[in-house]
């Protein structure tokens, strides 16, 4: 398992492996800043060498640090305006394994070791803010856990007997098949660290969603009068084959993140693919063994019965049917007004305000702040440049607009190999796309400036990845939304019925993001139930992530939905009654679903790191605005508004994918919805 971000290929990523190779630390990282601060009556100025020293015992004591400072660059802007606090950068090494950590205790140990007599140290930066404010997080033991205590309940409701533990089981043997597939692939390349939460929680929703319908039906069979072995074909066969494609759905919108040219992106993909691949194969085939030996036994004590659809839910199809209108125009209009907030998304990095607002980081760096230090040291430019020219590149560089100073260190920690880091302090920190300009413009300037070999820091790492993952974005979504409709067209025998479920499901993507950038980017919620302020922009690689899961986890409940209306339509020929009795079958059971994999997603949204928060965030709103306005509300008025035009599949279709035709049933016009009666 890996933490490595790097773009291969990409201009920054290569000059940051060049600074990595010579220096042996920076370019992947932001620094620390670390102070030396005197009491009241000391300043820095009477006391330099002793300052010097300290900073001077980090770069001896440390291993494979870079430490920038007054000393070394003559540059006074090292200390605050009031004179009593001196701070140095400290670049560290870059290591890529997810068991690594950062240097913070080193770099603390050597700099109180050396510190003068009476005065205090602090160490913070980008990197000791995020962890300082976190825990590492439960783990992934602790996790799962919450979560399927929290799915029990959910189970136990819906069935209220002992089947709510048969899709647990599923759900554990799943998840040890996954990471049984996934062992002999991490042979042959390195994974996201991520993909171990993914696979432990999404996998614990998904394959709990999937044995929950399969079991659903098998009750339903049971209930209405059949065999128990008549119960599990009829199931296998009808919820399996919605189970086999909706675990399909989910692997293409997964799988479709190959075609994006990032190591860290494409092992999440290939990961994930394996949780819904390993759910289906889980599920059709321990579901129907163990309902075939000790299905009946565990269905006890029978309090509640699947002979008859929801008399709730069906009330609520009728009503959505008869106001069909009205509900397709409030939930598109609710959808279009989250969309209308994802228009202000930015794209970035969590801001330094919302990774800390307590702690010796946060202080730390509030004590720079108050004595004028800008933000902008929390992500320098490096530049590398040879050291003949270093100076010149310095002094042309320095003067782009948004740059505050040019560093040149000397030493040999800054200088070998006939190459030297020179460092640009921006006014304020580069996590953002609008605060990214000052590195743009660094960028185009040192295209032109002799002596340049490239330009690297945080900044450039997200102009990399804007311009080759968000660059390839259109393709990877033409892909999922092609793919995913043939293979609706096959599921559903229709053409406008997946044409419905793709575009909607895009503009419940759209609305998912609005969702996070009222949360998270804009803090509308975020620190009232993390504790966590506004982070001004969202982490570049959460929204295609939530986007790859989402698609296919959201158009699981279209499937399951729509499905059963097909059912229904084949043995009726009517519209209305597809959607009512559809509805009022798999209401219940849609809700349930959704609710467990909210609760999975909670249970990953306490792991570590604000950027894993985000991402689960997301997932969990996406899951209940689609199950709720998209599912309950857009689906059954527009399946309505579209008539018999919901079940027409032309022949010349039917042939080439190898399904039987569909035109719409002639009936006689169809009654109103009956009014179900609450007694």
């Amino acid at each position: 398992m890996t933490t490595d971000f790097s773009l291969p290929g990409e201009p920054g990523s290569e000059t940051a492996a060049q600074i990595t190779e010579t220096f042996g630390n920076g370019g992947y990282t932001a620094p620390y800043l670390v102070t030396v601060s005197f009491p009241e009556g000391r300043t820095v100025g009477g006391e330099q060498a002793g300052v010097a020293a300290a900073f001077a015992n980090v770069q001896a004591e440390v291993p494979n640090v870079r430490v920038l400072d007054q000393a070394n660059t003559g540059d006074p802007a090292f200390v605050t305006e009031d004179g009593r606090t001196a701070y140095a950068m400290v670049f560290f090494q870059y290591d890529t394994s997810s068991t690594a950590k950062i240097p913070t205790d080193a770099v603390h140990r050597a700099l109180d070791t050396a510190k003068p007599p009476g005065t205090t140290i602090g160490v913070t930066g980008e990197g000791v803010l995020a962890s300082g404010s976190e825990s590492e997080g439960p783990g992934i033991l602790i996790e799962v856990l919450v979560g399927s205590l929290g799915a029990l309940a959910v189970l136990a409701f819906v069935f209220a007997s002992m089947l709510a533990f048969l899709p647990l089981i599923i759900a554990a043997a799943s998840i040890l098949a996954t990471f049984a597939l996934l062992l002999p692939l991490s042979e042959l390349g390195t994974f996201s660290a991520l993909v171990q939460f993914l696979i432990a929680l999404i996998g614990l929703g998904v394959a709990i969603d999937y044995s929950l319908l399969v079991v659903t039906r098998w009750r339903e069979e049971r209930h209405r009068g059949a065999d128990n072995h008549e119960a599990v074909v009829i199931a296998t066969q009808t919820a399996g084959h919605a189970v086999v494609f909706s675990g399909v759905t989910v692997a293409i919108g997964l799988l479709a993140l190959l075609v994006l040219p990032v190591p860290f992106m494409r092992s999440m993909g290939v990961g994930g693919a394996l949780i819904p691949l390993a759910s289906v194969a889980a599920t059709l085939s321990l579901t129907p063994a163990i309902l075939g030996s000790v299905g009946p036994r565990w269905d006890w004590p029978r309090i509640r019965r699947e002979d008859s659809a929801s008399r709730s839910w069906s009330r609520w199809a009728a009503l959505m049917v008869r106001r069909r209108w009205i509900a397709a125009a409030v939930s598109i209009a609710a959808l279009l007004a989250l969309v209308g907030a994802f228009s202000g998304i930015r794209i970035g990095m969590a801001s330094s305000d919302s990774l800390a607002e307590s702690g010796p980081a946060h202080e730390t760096l509030a004590t720079l702040e108050r004595g004028g230090v800008t933000t902008g040291n929390l992500t320098p430019i490096e530049v590398l440049a040879t050291t003949r020219e270093a100076g010149s590149v310095a002094a042309e560089l320095g003067g782009v607009p948004g740059i505050e100073r040019a560093l040149v260190p000397g030493g040999a920690a800054s200088n070998r190999a006939g190459k030297t880091v020179v460092v640009l302090i921006p006014d304020e920190e580069t996590v953002n796309s609008t605060t990214v300009g000052t590195v743009r413009d660094v960028i185009d300037r040192a295209e032109g400036t002799p002596g340049v070999i490239g330009v690297t820091g945080t900044g450039t790492a997200q102009i990399d990845f804007l311009k080759a993952v968000y660059g390839n974005f259109p393709m990877m979504l033409a892909l999922i939304a092609l793919l995913t409709y043939v293979l609706l067209v096959r599921a559903f025998r229709s053409l406008l019925l997946p044409l419905k479920a793709v575009l909607f499901n895009l503009l419940s993507m759209g609305a998912t993001f609005g969702v996070i950038v009222l949360f998270w980017q804009q803090g509308i919620g975020s620190e009232l139930v993390f504790g966590i302020s506004e982070t001004g922009a969202v982490t570049f690689w959460v929204p295609l992530t939530v986007f790859a899961f989402l698609f296919g986890l959201s158009m699981d409940y279209e499937v399951f939905i729509l499905a059963r209306m097909r059912e229904v339509y084949d043995a009726t020929g009517s519209t209305t009654t597809a959607i009512v009795q559809g509805i009022g079958r798999t209401g219940r059971l849609v809700t349930s679903a959704a609710l467990i994999l909210f609760l999975a997603f909670a249970a990953l949204a306490s792991g570590p790191g604000t950027d894993l928060k985000v991402m689960a965030t997301g997932l969990g709103f996406g899951i209940l605005l689609d199950a709720t306005i998209v599912r309950s509300m857009l689906l059954p008025s527009l399946v309505s508004l579209m008539g018999k035009w919901n079940w027409y599949l032309p022949d010349w279709v039917a042939r080439i994918l190898r399904v039987e035709p569909s035109r719409p049933v002639t009936v006689p016009p169809e009654p109103g919805p009956a009014r179900v009666p609450i007694g």
